[in-house]
């Protein structure tokens, strides 16, 4: 689990329910001795009331249901009784026992002792002491109680319990995600000025975020300085390094120019400068890509450029008898610098004039994740088979044709360096090959990856 909110979620939920599973085993078993005193309490309650008519009656077993006045001892199995011994063994019982009796410890004490067995209807709890009156005489009294309603007492309890530790859970998983979300939220909200600031060449103010996040701030400050310094001195080391070559491959093409005019065959040493002069301009596309593409978020106009290569094309004379028409929506713009946005249409473009019979369609267009831009001819196309290969370095179908065959792979070295790629088909309205750039909208410092949120 890499999500720091998914671990403070699943994290703080395994506590809390740790801890209320700890909580409700205490509280059940609390207040199950909570309701047996309270059901012992009231049973010496009763034996006192018992104990005190057996004093008013003087010993007199037959007067004692006149001080008793609890319907419940008149009801035959109510599940509330009473019974009184001598030491004669005469014994007086409430009618509730009907033709049952009490049990009678052999040895009963001046102390109050609680007892479980087994009454007319299941088990009861009683309570006996023995007695002594003024006049010397002893007796041992019982009071017992069926133990339904102690039990019926528990269950109403332990679905109160239930019920509101229900109603705790919950509320405890909504105050989990919150709090989480609320600890998790300046995360995200570096997240995103760390790519504001980037476009904006500003510093992360560590002020702004909370004290466990600031000494983060401030290293991330010093690795975009660091980061910026990287790609600026990778841009001017390309730079440099197209412009030192540019001179002698000048040179080597003069030189050649002049064995061509003293009638030497220098069409193998071209082909070979060619492909030279190819290479080399794929890898200063691909060094420059890589310093501008993810580590940049240029936006660039997308109708503007193709505008601009459409004229570049439309002036070339091998074009004049073919019609470059677009379809592009005027307020489209596209996450990638314009030189290379050129540079990969222009690449292309040269592709489809070289092969097209007639017709060439620059379109474009937007899907929920991509901006995407596609170049259709009418010619002969590329199989699919083969359309690995035209993509290949130096991938070449057909020798016949002018070209390096490097056009397509540095189109697609450099959609690749914005997160994107460049994908060969068959089009469907010209009927030769379809050449489509798909470019994340969103390509943040690490490019695709920034997409997934």
């Amino acid at each position: 689990m890499r999500s720091l909110r998914q671990r403070a979620i699943v994290g703080g939920l395994i506590w809390a329910a740790i801890i209320v599973a700890i909580g409700g085993v205490a509280l059940f078993y609390f207040f199950d001795a909570l309701t047996l005193r309270r059901f012992d309490t009231a049973l010496s309650d009763r034996h006192r009331q018992v104990v005190a008519a057996l004093g008013n009656s003087g010993g007199g077993l037959d007067e004692i249901e006149t001080f008793l006045t609890d319907p419940a001892y008149n009801r035959p199995y109510s599940g509330r009784y009473w019974q009184i011994s001598d030491a004669d063994g005469n014994v007086a019982a409430s009618r509730s026992l009907f033709d049952a009796l009490l049990p009678v410890p052999d040895h009963a004490t001046p102390d109050r002792n609680f007892w479980n067995d087994t009454g007319p209807e299941g088990p009861i709890r009683g309570i006996v002491s023995m007695i002594g009156l003024e006049d010397g005489s002893t007796w041992v009294v019982s009071v017992a109680e069926t133990l339904t309603a102690l039990e019926i007492d528990r269950q109403q309890i332990r679905q109160s319990l239930l019920t509101t530790f229900a109603f705790i859970g919950a509320l405890g998983v909504v105050g989990a995600v919150l709090q989480t979300s609320a600890v998790v939220r300046p995360l995200n909200r570096l997240r995103q000025d760390v790519s504001h600031r980037w476009d904006s060449h500003d510093a992360l103010e560590p002020g702004d975020y909370p004290d466990e996040v600031s000494p983060l701030v401030a290293d991330i400050n010093i690795l975009l300085d660091r980061n910026r310094e990287i790609v600026e001195r990778g841009r001017r080391q390309a730079a440099d390094l197209a412009h030192a070559l540019k001179t002698p491959s000048a040179i080597l093409r003069n030189e050649l120019d002049v064995l061509a005019t003293k009638g030497i065959d220098i069409q193998q040493a071209q082909n070979a400068l060619d492909r030279v002069d190819a290479q080399l301009t794929r890898s200063l596309a691909r060094i420059r890509a890589v310093n501008t593409g993810a580590a940049t978020r240029s936006m660039t106009s997308l109708p503007n450029s193709v505008e601009r290569m459409m004229r570049l094309f439309r002036s070339m004379p091998e074009v004049q008898e073919k019609t470059i028409e677009r379809d592009v929506p005027e307020t489209l713009e596209i996450p990638m610098d314009a030189q290379d946005l050129e540079e990969s249409l222009g690449n292309i473009l040269e592709n489809a004039v070289n092969w097209s019979k007639s017709a060439i369609l620059i379109s474009a267009g937007e899907s929920e994740r991509d901006i995407w831009l596609m170049v259709e001819d009418d010619g002969p196309g590329i199989p699919e088979q083969d359309r690995r290969e035209a993509l290949r370095s130096g991938g070449r179908l057909d020798t016949s044709a002018p070209g390096t065959g490097l056009g397509l792979a540095i189109a697609a070295d450099l959609a690749q360096a914005y997160g994107g790629d460049l994908a060969l088909d068959h089009s469907v309205g010209l009927g030769g090959l379809s050449v489509r750039i798909s470019v994340p909208k969103r390509h943040g410092l690490s490019g695709r990856d920034a997409q997934q949120d």
